[in-house]
C-alpha cells in the first residue's frame, strides 16, 4: 500500500514567526554569550540532525572562541507533528568528548524526551561540561524536565517550519521561521 502524500502548502503562505533579521541577532547574541562563558577554552558543538543543522552553522560562525563540531541523528517524530515518545539513536558521535566542554545544539525543545536521552546518553561520555542550546523553546509540550541553557526564542505550542525545520521533510530550506496552518498539520 503506498504511504499517502502530504499536501503541499506554500511556505509563502504560512505567517512568519521570526524574520531572518531577528533570528540573526538572536544568533549572534547567543554566539556571544557562549563567547564570554567559554572565554578561553575549547568546545564542542553536538548539532542534533537534521533539524539543528542550519542553526549549528550559523551558532559556530557567531561564536568568537575556538569551536569543533559534530552530529548525532535520532529518532521521535512521525510523519507530520506528532511524536512517537520512543527516542532512538540513528548516529553517534564521530569524535571522542571526553573532557571536553560540550553544548548540544538542537532546533527545538518541545517535548523533552529527545534531548533527556541525548543528556544521559552524552554524560556517559564524561564531557568536562554539557549545556543545551536551543533555537526555539516550546514549554507548554515539556513532559519531562529540562531545560535549555541557551535560548534563542520562547514559542507557544504551534507547529513551525523554515531554519532547518520540517513538516514531513519539507520547508527546511526555508530563510525564516514560519507558523505551519493547524488545519493542514
Amino acid at each position: 500500500m503506498a504511504t499517502p502524500t502530504l499536501p503541499f502548502v506554500p511556505a509563502s503562505s504560512c505567517q512568519v514567526l521570526f524574520s531572518v533579521e531577528q533570528i540573526r541577532e538572536r544568533v549572534i547574541a547567543i554566539g556571544k554569550q557562549i563567547s564570554e562563558d567559554y572565554k578561553g577554552e575549547s568546545i564542542v558543538l553536538v548539532g542534533v540532525l537534521k533539524g539543528a543543522a542550519i542553526f549549528l552553522a550559523d551558532l559556530a560562525r557567531a561564536i568568537e572562541v575556538d569551536n569543533t563540531f559534530d552530529f548525532v541523528a535520532v529518532s521521535s517524530y512521525g510523519k507530520g507533528k506528532t511524536s512517537s515518545g520512543a527516542v532512538k539513536l540513528i548516529k553517534d558521535l564521530d569524535v571522542p568528548i571526553e573532557g571536553k566542554h560540550v553544548i548540544v545544539v538542537e532546533d527545538i525543545l518541545d517535548t523533552g524526551l529527545t534531548l533527556s536521552y541525548l543528556r544521559k546518553l552524552m554524560l556517559q561520555h564524561k564531557p568536562a561540561s554539557l549545556k543545551i542550546a536551543t533555537c526555539l523553546d516550546k514549554p507548554e509540550r515539556r513532559l519531562v524536565p529540562i531545560e535549555a541553557d541557551y535560548v534563542c526564542f520562547k514559542i507557544p505550542n504551534r507547529f513551525v517550519i523554515g531554519y532547518g525545520m520540517d513538516y514531513a521533510e519539507k520547508y527546511r530550506n526555508v530563510a525564516d521561521i514560519r507558523l505551519f496552518p493547524e488545519d493542514k498539520v
